[in-house]
């Protein structure tokens, strides 16, 4: 998945950047009540207001973007400037802040790493107040001091037949370090996705609803759904059908739970469920290699083919 980068510049007192949870919906709802004045929401309204004129209900379809890993905000403080970074996701983060161009001075001299708890913040830097300039803030999801168990995975999908168009290192899609180690199992569009591991829902992109080839235009525009395991390890459940997610963020999910329904959407050539474990090495995230129990025994993963 495509890294978020943030950008603020330090003026004025109070500076963000990026979007907030839930801001990113991909459609307006537009209603008329009974005086005959329109109103627009990001959620339909409850169908037994008696405000609300029956029939007028609309849907107006708005294009989506990925939402925010993280908001940079930045405050003044007796001559100084203070830049935080806010989690936006029900999991640990790392962020790194950095300034365009050099020649900021901080303390911690830029660039910064931190590591900002689920829904916290955390104070990245102390900025020099006398000399303005542009920071960027990079985020990732996950904690880099994880320590990764030895676990077996139990099947993602619940179907009969099972089938793997794309292995480890597949040179279609798994030919980085984030999806090195990722399987693309076939599945029709609404297949019950499982939780293939015990975890809480650290982020959920549930608004897309398009797949293509254009890596640029689709290969961050997937909806998929972060699972953060107990030792620090994620996975991730991708190209989940539109509004397919079934669970909501911060919410512990169990092995075998069905989490949602697969789907064709992002960088893809058809319906399939993108399974990977990752972890994040510093600024990185990576794939692990895992063990996972199919329906008669061990799942044996081939390397290599394409989707």
């Amino acid at each position: 998945m495509s890294v978020l980068r943030c950008r603020a510049v330090v003026l004025a007192t109070v500076l963000a950047c990026g979007l907030a949870p839930g801001v990113h919906a991909a459609k307006v709802y537009k209603w008329t009540d009974r005086n005959g004045v329109t109103h627009y929401g990001d959620s339909a309204p409850e169908g037994s207001n008696p405000a609300v004129k029956a029939g007028s209900v609309q849907i107006i379809p708005v294009a989506a973007e990925p939402s925010a890993v993280a908001r940079l905000r930045v405050e003044a403080s007796e001559g100084r400037y203070l830049a935080f970074a806010d989690n936006n996701l029900a999991g640990p983060i790392e962020v790194q802040l950095q300034a365009r161009g050099g020649g900021m001075q901080s303390d911690p001299p830029l660039p910064a790493r931190a590591t900002v708890p689920a829904r916290g913040t955390t104070l990245v830097a102390v900025l020099d107040g006398t000399r303005g300039g542009e920071l960027l803030m990079d985020s990732l999801p996950g904690d880099p001091s994880a320590r990764p168990r030895d676990y077996e995975y139990v099947l993602p999908l619940q179907q009969r037949a099972l089938r793997i168009d794309q292995g480890f290192g597949g040179s279609f899609s798994h030919n980085d370090q984030q999806n090195r180690y990722a399987v693309d199992f076939a599945a029709d569009i609404g297949t019950p996705v499982l939780a293939a591991r015990e975890g809480v829902v650290m982020q959920v992109e549930n608004d897309f609803a398009k797949a293509g080839l254009n890596r640029e235009r689709y290969g961050g525009r997937a909806n998929f759904i972060r699972i953060l395991h107990d030792d620090g390890t994620m996975a991730l459940y991708a190209h989940l059908k539109s509004e397919g997610a079934m669970v909501r963020v911060g919410q512990r999910v169990r092995a075998g739970q069905q989490i949602g329904l697969s789907g064709n959407t992002g960088f893809t050539t058809g319906p399939h469920l993108h399974f990977v474990v990752q972890v994040n090495r510093g600024m990185k995230l990576e794939s692990l290699p895992f063990r996972m129990r199919g329906p008669t025994g061990p799942l044996r993963i081939a390397g290599g083919a394409g989707h």
